[in-house]
């Protein structure tokens, strides 16, 4: 009798391991009194742990998820073999700033909130294994990638923020001779000025700014488009002028009292702090006021980096007034949970009416109103209804303003033909980043607003390709021929 044939057995499946690795942190109690980085990041092991959860999957719809289109899936599975240099240099391939986005990037509403993994269970962290390759390939020496031959080609740059660092990275890949023109003395934008050292360690960003500047591209800070040189003068040398001058200026409340003493602007306080090093004083001479009670006003990420700031320069409390609730808090929900854990003081459902000042016209109230939440208004959250007769006052000596930003008027004063919308910002065509005026692309917050600083370098992505298109007339059937050699 012949012998059935045996039926093959299954691989069995590898154990599903339901929630991320959480990253170590420094311990509340004494992170709120320095200015260390909180997260200390993934080590070897434990980033090989993580990267074991990914399923792989074919269609990769993280990827989806990424505005500069990091291929996640393949820099994952690098991980798992512990080709960690490897797995950063295929990262460099879309995003020339993985140390910076694997710390700042909001990967919870991205490419981690289209994670399959996570329809059923805690996606996995991709951010976190970004920020892990990217320290690795930092501290164990990682090459430049290969430069093509010159093209011959010049693009100006305005602004050395997100934006326009990726979109230099990207067409110095290119082959083009790229220029960026800083109005501040250090390249970086809001990475320098706004966002503070412990969330975003200043030796990164100008780790990540010098591999930039190894690529080819020149770096010219205290130049001021719109004073020292005009965009139309700029089109004079240059075959595209890209514009990423981001959103600079503070926006302040209509308050009676605003103009007291010691009511700083977000952008004044963050910049006083970790531009001009302030949390330093007195080695370095800028001053800013330590207050004993320091209110801020916003709950998005920025007015979490100013109350946690204030925390550390040593208020004794500080507090965060936000007239929605917490559910409808800006802020990515780390940045909350980690100021919640500094005992930082939220006042939810309560706005502010007007600040009182004393005889010397110093900060020493704010009187507030009680709110409570109504049907959703136009932004799709519940429209926030004040309390008629719940007046009180919060005592403090400090009032942070960080209810948003506004573009810089001057490039838009000083280049009429740029179409500007009411708000200030300049029109754009989404899929190419091109403004009303020849030659000249814009993106990232001077386009959009404010925003996040992967949502500036997609658009400093976009502008790259479509000014790659425009200085060298290829056309669409070509694109991907060119690029892919480099001309």
């Amino acid at each position: 009798m012949e012998k059935a044939t045996e039926r093959p057995q299954r691989k069995p499946r590898p154990m599903i391991i339901r929630t991320k690795l959480p990253m170590p942190t420094q311990h509340p109690e004494d992170r709120a009194k320095n200015f260390d980085e909180v997260p200390y990041g993934y080590n070897e092991a434990e980033a090989m742990f993580e990267a074991q959860r990914c399923l792989q999957c074919k269609n990769q719809p993280c990827v989806k998820g990424c505005p500069v289109e990091v291929p996640i899936r393949d820099f994952i599975i690098l991980i798992t073999e512990r080709k960690f240099m490897e797995a950063a240099a295929l990262i460099k391939t879309k995003n020339g700033l993985p140390a910076i986005t694997g710390r700042v990037c909001p990967q919870e509403t991205q490419c981690e909130a289209r994670c399959t993994l996570g329809r059923r269970y805690e996606s996995v962290a991709i951010g976190y294994l970004e920020r892990f390759v990217a320290d690795y390939a930092r501290d164990h020496g990682e090459e430049v990638a290969e430069i093509p031959l010159k093209t011959g080609k010049k693009v100006a740059i305005v602004g050395a923020g997100p934006a326009g660092l990726t979109c230099a990275s990207d067409l110095a890949l290119m082959g083009h001779d790229i220029s960026i023109f800083e109005a501040l003395h250090k390249p970086g934008g809001v990475l320098v000025y706004g966002i503070p050292e412990f969330r975003l360690p200043k030796d990164i960003v100008k780790y990540e700014i010098d591999y930039v500047k190894k690529l080819g591209v020149e770096l010219n800070t205290n130049f001021i488009v719109g004073r020292n040189k005009t965009v139309g003068e700029l089109l004079k040398e240059y075959d595209a002028v890209f514009i990423g001058s981001g959103a600079g200026g503070p926006r302040l409340l209509k308050l009676p009292g605003i103009n007291l003493v010691n009511v700083y602007s977000a952008n004044e306080y963050l910049t006083r702090v970790n531009l001009m090093k302030a949390y330093l004083f007195p080695d370095y001479k800028t001053p800013v006021k330590i207050g004993k009670n320091v209110v801020t006003i916003g709950a998005g990420n920025v007015a979490m980096d100013s109350a946690r700031t204030a925390k550390r320069l040593g208020a004794e409390n500080s507090i965060i007034i936000y007239r929605r609730s917490r559910k409808e808090c800006p802020a990515r929900a780390e940045e909350v949970h980690h100021a919640e854990e500094e005992e930082i003081e939220f006042k939810f459902l309560t706005n502010p009416v007007r600040i009182i000042g004393d005889e010397l016209s110093k900060v020493k109230a704010v009187e507030c109103l009680e709110y409570e939440l109504g049907e959703p208004d136009e932004s799709g959250r519940a429209k926030p209804i004040p309390i008629p007769g719940s007046e009180h006052l919060i005592e403090c000596d400090v009032v942070i303003i960080a209810v948003g930003n506004d573009p810089n008027p001057l490039i838009p004063m000083t280049t009429p033909e740029l179409e500007t919308t009411k708000w200030g910002t300049i029109v754009t065509e989404t899929a190419t980043g091109k403004t009303s005026m020849k030659q000249v692309y814009a993106g990232g917050d001077i386009s959009t607003g404010a925003a996040t600083v992967i949502a500036a370098m997609g658009a400093g992505k976009i502008a790259a390709k479509s000014i790659h298109k425009e200085i060298m007339a290829i056309s669409d059937d070509d694109e991907k021929v060119s690029l892919a050699q480099g001309t």
